[in-house]
């Protein structure tokens, strides 16, 4: 398998190396050329790393859009993201209806229902376009909910959005987290029941989901954080033929690390081989480490090692050292803790590449995927495109994006960068007084109180101020309510 040294990559935040064919800010990677058709490539550079002071993200240490100057992704080579949703797999939920129930009688309301609603927008064309060329993006944690929480005005906005509005009209919304460690699978059955409306897979983006696309590149990989061994699930679901933990590695040999925390249970679950004769391709930091001092001690023994064997040294590190990709730069996140919020991966990162600093003296070259990187916002093109043709059979991206979190450092910058609408809520990260907007990286529509006033502005902006936000139960393609025309 190809390895990458520090002279792949350029200096300059906004340098990058020249793709095989010549063109220019792109640049090959592993196995470049196959599946071709499926793939998409990101544009990668590295920033330069001067003190410790600069181990962080150049948008967390600055979060500012007056600061940035080029992208954070930091390998030198493209990043390479599926082209369409994860297929084959089936959308776990067909949202046909705003109100889904299984007895006869709310079958035959529903099917009432969608009927009148057709009727009402074959009257109301220019509007009904107007609703489809407008799109949400949602971060999730301070927005929808907190931890296992619900935010209550979380399941109204996205009741309304579903087609409880007076159109009965479905407005596009795909879900895009800096979370993970799960499938995607496991994690939309959670939050369609922690937000009470049917999340489908093929709506829902998480921050290592375009890392699925390296499951082309790379075959033995290491996958970090998460609870137990579900990040390992979530690997094997996008087609990684060998893939293996921390606490695999503590199971064959436990004095790998000094200081580890391995219960019973983990034994279990472990899968434990003869690591010294397994050579890795790459490590992926899938979601928060559970356990610091493991972790980092066997990550730092693969970037040391060579070419990705344990209990080796190499003479030349940097040469022969391994990929690493991390799925999102967030310091910190929203949970249900009643404090300020708590450090997230990219804590965790910042230890990983001080270390490596201090062991071999230069900067460690590393990929990072999530919000605001350019590599999530390209395939939540390909999701909304296909959302959109899964419930209005037209597969095409909406002008109008509106991007709604609560992280001026990711989700803010990110939408800002990407020419989407962005609004600030200000029931997570942020925590500033009401009207106020982050100094660095304002919101382009302001802040909100929480995240349903914030989807009642972006609606008013496209579908006018007296749309209403609620389906009239009397409603008829002729009257509506007490006698009043439908359509004006």
């Amino acid at each position: 398998m190809p390895r990458f040294d520090d002279a792949d990559f350029g200096a300059d935040l906004t340098e990058a190396r020249s793709h095989g064919d010549g063109s220019p800010n792109t640049a090959t990677i592993p196995g470049d050329g196959r599946r071709d058709s499926e793939v998409v490539e990101v544009p990668a550079t590295r920033s330069s790393i001067g003190d410790a002071s600069q181990f962080m993200h150049y948008l967390s240490l600055s979060p500012s859009m007056r600061d940035r100057r080029g992208s954070r992704n930091s390998f030198g080579t493209s990043l390479p993201i599926p082209r369409s949703p994860r297929s084959p797999r089936a959308s776990r939920t067909r949202l046909s209806s705003v109100v889904t129930t299984d007895d006869r009688e709310g079958v035959s309301a529903a099917v009432s229902r969608e009927i009148l609603a057709s009727q009402l927008q074959d009257m109301a064309k220019e509007k009904v376009e107007a609703a489809k060329n407008m799109a949400f993006a949602f971060d999730i944690d301070g927005v929808l909910a907190h931890g296992n929480h619900l935010i209550p005005e979380a399941r109204e906005a996205l009741k309304m959005l579903n087609g409880d509005n007076e159109l009965g009209i479905k407005i596009p919304y795909i879900l895009l987290t800096n979370g993970g460690g799960k499938t995607e699978e496991s994690r939309c059955d959670q939050l369609s029941e922690i937000l009470g409306v049917p999340i489908s897979t093929d709506q829902f983006i998480q921050s290592h989901t375009p890392m699925s696309a390296l499951s082309e590149y790379y075959e033995t990989v290491l996958v970090v954080g998460g609870e137990g061994f579900k990040s390992r699930d979530a690997a094997e679901a996008y087609g990684f033929r060998h893939v293996y933990t921390p606490k695999d590695i503590l199971a064959w040999d436990p004095t790998i690390s000094p200081w580890r925390h391995f219960a019973e249970e983990d034994r279990v679950g472990a899968r434990p081989t003869d690591f010294s004769k397994v050579k890795f391709d790459a490590i992926l930091v899938f979601a928060d480490s559970r356990d610091y001092a493991t972790d980092m001690q066997i990550i730092m023994d693969l970037l040391l090692a060579e070419d990705g064997q344990l209990l080796t040294r190499a003479k030349d590190p940097i040469s022969s050292r391994i990929p690493i990709y991390f799925s999102h730069g967030d310091m910190v996140m929203p949970t249900d803790h009643k404090g300020p919020p708590r450090m997230t991966q990219g804590a965790f990162r910042i230890g990983v590449e001080a270390m490596y600093k201090s062991l071999t003296g230069v900067e460690l070259g590393r990929v990072i995927y999530g919000k605001p990187e350019l590599a999530t916002y390209k395939y939540a093109d390909e999701v909304l495109m296909a959302w959109m043709e899964e419930i209005h059979n037209e597969a095409r991206i909406p002008e109008n994006i509106y991007m709604i979190g609560d992280n001026p450092a990711s989700d803010i910058i990110g939408g800002n960068m990407y020419n989407w609408n962005t609004c600030l809520v200000r029931t997570g990260v942020f925590q500033g007084k009401e009207g106020e907007n982050d100094p660095n990286s304002p919101a382009s529509m302001g802040t909100f109180n929480h995240v349903l006033d914030a989807v009642k502005a972006g609606v008013r902006k496209e579908l006018g101020k007296e749309f209403k936000f609620k389906w009239n139960e009397k409603v008829n393609p002729v009257l509506h309510g007490e006698g009043i025309s439908a359509v004006e």
